[in-house]
């Protein structure tokens, strides 16, 4: 494997690289429907791509059990065993998500380690976006969502617990300040700036940073919203986006891991070169002067 930049992962101890490989698109016709069926040529390019990802460095995989209902985590599973990482391991890092709405948390972890081939789970996340009362309930109470997953952490079934989220809603501020999640992952990039304010400064990946959890951010390529306003202003304009906004979420010193959507080799191959580029960096304190 090679070396690739890599952080230490809040206060996990893990060293992880600084972009992660994406699960929610491996292989699958909509990861969003949790029944979406296998694409079976898309599946073949995503096992080449994360055999790929493990031979130039990329050791930190996300995916999520709601993700084609297992289908995700499967491919992942199958695609790590190729690249020769199974069972117990301690050079791969692999993330993935439980539903706060799940019936029996731990039977879906003990799936999850079926899927992925795994005797342990680095870390399980509460998979949310927007936390109502309700959910936040869910999670919190005894007995509720993230008092399994400390039973199963407790139990040697997982390493880390942490919690996904879209939102900066009092919920969120509080699972930070409860000292029981060791990361975050939320939405960053040029366009969804709102958990990172540095004119303040003030959001959560600060409040995250200062807890000492590990951050992980999603859709850093601004899930295609960049580009399209980009095609509705400059119709003419096919400049390919991609690398500068990575490199944005990149410039940012809080954010440990920019989790990226990869379906082939080529991908990883390109998202390596711009992790590799670091004169693409900028100094978002320069980026953000408020008078210039």
């Amino acid at each position: 494997m090679n070396k690739l930049e890599s952080i230490r992962f809040g206060s996990t101890g893990a060293d992880v690289s600084r972009i992660g490989f994406g699960g929610a698109p491996a292989g699958l016709t909509n990861y969003l429907d949790p029944f979406s069926p296998v694409d079976v040529e898309q599946r073949d390019g995503v096992l080449a791509a994360i055999k790929r990802a493990v031979e130039v460095g990329i050791n930190y995989f996300d995916t999520a059990a709601a993700y084609g209902t297992g289908e995700s985590e499967k491919i992942f599973g199958e695609g790590l065993a190729a690249a020769g990482i199974s069972g117990k391991r301690d050079d791969i890092y692999v993330a993935t998500k439980v539903s706060h709405s799940e019936e029996n948390p731990r039977v879906s972890i003990e799936r999850s380690l079926e899927n992925l081939r795994l005797d342990v789970i680095d870390l399980v996340q509460v998979h949310g976006t927007t936390y109502t009362r309700e959910a936040r309930g869910q999670t919190m109470r005894n007995d509720g969502t993230l008092e399994v997953l400390e039973q199963a952490r407790d139990d040697g079934l997982i390493r880390h617990i942490g919690f996904t989220t879209e939102d900066q809603n009092p919920p969120v501020y509080e699972f930070i300040e409860s000292g029981r999640f060791d990361v975050m992952q939320t939405c960053y990039n040029i366009v969804f700036q709102h958990t990172y304010e540095p004119a303040r400064p003030f959001g959560s990946i600060y409040e995250a940073d200062k807890a000492g959890m590990g951050v992980v951010t999603m859709r850093a390529l601004t899930a295609s919203v960049f580009q399209r306003w980009m095609s509705a202003v400059r119709p003419d304009d096919d400049f390919d986006y991609s690398a500068a906004l990575l490199q944005f979420v990149l410039s940012n010193k809080l954010i440990d891991v920019a989790l990226v959507g990869m379906r082939t080799h080529k991908e990883v191959d390109k998202n390596v070169a711009v992790l590799n580029d670091l004169s693409g960096r900028v100094d978002l304190n320069d980026l953000h002067e408020k008078f210039v």
